[in-house]
């Protein structure tokens, strides 16, 4: 089945997902990929860029990074071993679409000798590259040191003496006879030999051979082709017990996040495949996803940084879901393992299938957020003038502000009044509001008409202009779960600490975990 890019899937049944063909619009690779550019030295954080873009799928190629069937320690040859069904579905559905996948498991080129797609490489001509083809290390004028430190090697448990034990790549992964298996120099060749423009790497590990090998990122990029890596398809070879000390998870998440910064963009299987992104099973992390589709307040921009704050200081893993003003919304798969679900929308009629399950989360008592515009996230017109439909195809949710979040929105006041901010005196106990100070501030965020909310909603905020005050953050329980509304969230009360606090606490307590210091 052919995915129209219109009709990006939201989620459809929780598990269970059965793969199909990659995003393909009139025959070429849909593509939604993430970004943060930087200049090596610059102490500016940088801004994160979602950017779709569209390859043709015959001048592209998928590169398999050294998935091989072992490692000498086993900790990471299990994790190895749990990626590459994974990325055998994504090369699987690549393949269909006519992209040349390319198996990499270097050094292991003898277990292949006699197969058609170890010649296909070995009969590709030379030709002379641009720059010479080498292990590429970490280039000092281009980009910062790694975040990680890898220098015990990246071993996090015993090491089996001896040379590699590795003998060919994960048999989970398959090779077809249209296949290539090269290694080194000739994988270039080949990629000239086919007319490769595009490039994807996926496998192992991320801070080592998939950025340094002949064929790996830095490589790739030195030599003009355009590169993409498979963020969730990956992992790093990072002991914890190194420099910085976080889990082994975060430290892939921080080897991906400098690739992003200086040398390419990512993207997620869910380009490829109906399910979401893989986690490895030892992640742990709670899960929070951020649904941003806002045309007025910038939260494309605060929200991802938001999200990054979030990483860095809680160790959370966190997704955002790009509407970027659009009423397609990619990578909304996530959403069948997300613990939380951030909603800043404004005004989107969905696709009938991505409403139905966004429906399915919120009303299987999943911890949701309501954030300013989300109190008219679906309702396509304010006031619905004469002859209006809602076009074919999409589906709006009316009910989502009363029904869901317990609010009725119905305008707000004068921009330019803004809003003052208060705590409820008898509410400032509320885990939500633990290291939260002043208990009253200012926003220039004009405050929200959403007066009377439901009978059950516990009004924790308030916010006024002369002569009117009105509920600016309340709680309600809902199908088991609980649900917050906030009016906050204008682009200058991201500037203020007891704003990113009230949010952080928020998020957490709605998962029903505890508010952290």
């Amino acid at each position: 089945m052919k995915r129209i890019a219109a009709l990006l899937t939201l989620a459809v049944v929780l598990g269970g997902a059965v793969a199909v063909d990659a995003d393909i619009v009139d025959g070429r690779l849909v593509l939604h990929t993430r970004s943060r550019p930087t200049e090596a030295g610059s102490q500016e954080p940088p801004e994160i860029v979602y950017e779709t873009v569209e390859w043709e799928p015959e001048k592209t190629a998928v590169i398999i990074c050294d998935v091989w069937d072992t490692m000498k320690c086993k900790i990471v040859a299990d994790r190895v071993a749990e990626l590459a069904p994974r990325i055998n579905e994504v090369v699987s559905a690549a393949r269909k679409e006519g992209v040349l996948i390319v198996h990499a498991p270097s050094g292991t080129m003898d277990f292949y000798k006699d197969t058609p797609a170890r010649q296909r490489c070995v009969d590709a001509p030379k030709v002379e590259p641009a720059v010479p083809l080498k292990w590429n290390y970490l280039n000092e004028e281009r980009e910062a040191p790694l975040p990680i430190d890898d220098s015990d090697g990246g071993w996090e448990g015993p090491v089996a003496e001896g040379t590699r034990p590795q003998t060919r790549q994960h048999p989970a992964i398959e090779i077809a006879d249209v296949d290539a298996i090269g290694d080194g120099a000739d994988v270039f060749y080949l990629l000239e030999q086919q007319g490769i423009e595009n490039v994807i790497l996926t496998g192992v590990h991320t801070n080592m051979c998939v950025l340094g090998r002949p064929f790996g990122i830095r490589q790739l990029t030195y030599l003009g082709k355009n590169v993409l890596l498979l963020r969730d398809c990956t992992d790093s070879l990072y002991n914890p017990e190194m420099p910085p000390k976080v889990s082994h998870y975060r430290g892939t998440d921080l080897v991906v996040e400098h690739i992003e910064k200086y040398w390419c963009p990512t993207v997620t299987s869910t380009d490829f495949i109906d399910k979401p992104p893989f986690r490895f099973e030892g992640d742990q992390r709670k899960h929070v996803a951020f649904f941003v589709s806002d045309d007025h307040y910038g939260a494309d921009k605060t929200l991802p940084r938001f999200a990054q704050q979030l990483r860095e200081a809680y160790d959370l893993h966190c997704t955002v879901l790009h509407g970027e003003g659009r009423h397609e919304l990619p990578l909304v798969e996530t959403l069948r393992d997300a613990d939380g679900l951030i909603v800043y929308v404004r005004r989107l009629g969905l696709p009938e299938e991505q409403m139905r399950a966004l429906k399915e989360y919120v009303n299987g008592g999943n911890a949701t957020i309501g954030m300013r515009t989300a109190s008219h996230a679906f309702t396509l017109n304010f006031r619905d003038p004469p002859g209006f439909k809602v076009p074919e195809g999409r589906a709006e949710w009316r009910e989502f502000d009363a029904g869901v979040l317990g609010g009725n929105y119905h305008n707000h006041a004068a921009n330019e009044l803004g809003t003052d901010v208060s705590i409820v005196e008898e509410k400032a106990d509320h885990p939500i509001f633990k290291g939260v100070t002043p208990a009253k501030w200012h926003s220039t965020g004009s405050l929200y008409y959403t007066s009377p909310v439901k009978d059950d909603a516990e009004i924790l905020m308030t916010g006024s202009i002369p002569d009117q005050t009105e509920p600016l953050l309340w709680t309600r329980p809902y199908k088991g779960g609980r649900v917050v509304y906030m009016g906050l969230g204008h682009p200058d009360d991201f500037k203020e600490p007891q704003f990113r606090k009230l949010l952080t606490n928020t998020i957490f307590w709605a998962m029903g975990g505890a508010v952290p210091e």
